[in-house]
């Protein structure tokens, strides 16, 4: 079974054109968050700058690895599954992760209808991520690794075999340094150093 190790998400912010329908007004807005604290401040900042607006309906998918991606959905008032869900769906369409889609709505007077707010939600939210770019992350683990100044040399010559990145060092009464490699290469790179026995790797 082959390891998925990459994921496509969002780096920046972005607004998407106004798709309006019987008077009714829906804003695309696509946001990168990791967390579900950044999800609620993008939609407090939302709600402050469109506070006029009648909706704030959105989905997030959070998560890099298959089998431990959160989502929500949130219909904010419309009626079930009218809005969140085609937002979602459109995440989905996309392959996109660790990134939240929301749609205001500002009310027209006209009723549109479960269809036509599906309609509206779905193409709002594929308006913006069809103008955000989207770009290719790998999945990496992270490794720290201890041991003394005398196996410098054999652990620096699996460092740079692997083109392993380090990402902290700290030098006290031994060395410990934190590396990072992506999740396909994990095993193989722990047991290379796990053969050196002389050194801890957690």
């Amino acid at each position: 079974m082959s390891i998925i190790d990459t994921y496509n998400t969002v780096v920046d912010s972005l607004e998407g054109e106004v798709f309006k329908d019987r008077g009714s007004k829906f804003i695309g807005y696509v946001f990168p968050v990791s967390n579900e604290d950044q999800v609620k401040s993008c939609i407090e900042k939302l709600k402050s700058q469109h506070h006029k607006a009648r909706h704030w309906c959105y989905a997030w998918r959070i998560g890099m690895e298959q089998d431990k991606i959160k989502f929500r959905v949130n219909d904010d008032g419309e009626p079930n599954n009218s809005a969140g869900q085609p937002i979602y769906g459109q995440l989905l369409s996309f392959e996109i992760t660790n990134a939240l889609v929301v749609v205001v709505r500002y009310f027209g007077g006209t009723k549109l209808g479960v269809g036509g707010l599906i309609n509206a939600y779905k193409s709002s939210a594929k308006l913006v991520l069809d103008e955000v770019s989207i770009v290719k992350k790998t999945i990496n683990i992270t490794f720290e690794i201890t041991f003394d100044y005398e196996h410098m040399d054999k652990v620096m010559r699996i460092i740079k075999e692997k083109k392993l990145k380090i990402l902290s060092q700290q030098m006290e009464l031994n060395c410990v340094f934190q590396t990072s490699v992506r999740k396909k290469e994990a095993e193989r790179v722990k047991k290379a150093f796990q053969d050196l026995r002389c050194l801890m790797i957690k």
